[in-house]
């Protein structure tokens, strides 16, 4: 993949099927253990408004993307 510098190549990691894969298990386990602890009593109570889902969405975004960040800094120490 060759030296990763560019904040450009940084935002292309986040589709790369190099970090993508782990990126996306670990969006989906905490991701959904996140979501549970903040939205579980909303979702299950039938409370869920449009300013929650979105909260929703961002609590599987975030993970993914401190782990392509992590996967991308690792990346980079190695080049």
């Amino acid at each position: 993949m060759g030296q990763l510098t560019t904040p450009q190549t940084y935002w292309q990691s986040l589709r790369s099927p190099k970090f993508a894969p782990t990126a996306l298990r670990v969006a989906l386990v905490i991701g959904s253990l996140l979501f549970i602890i903040n939205h579980g009593v909303a979702l299950w109570q039938g409370q869920m408004t449009r300013q929650r889902w979105l909260s929703g969405l961002l609590t599987y975004i975030v993970p993914y993307c401190v782990s392509v960040h992590g996967q991308y800094t690792n990346q980079k120490k190695q080049d």
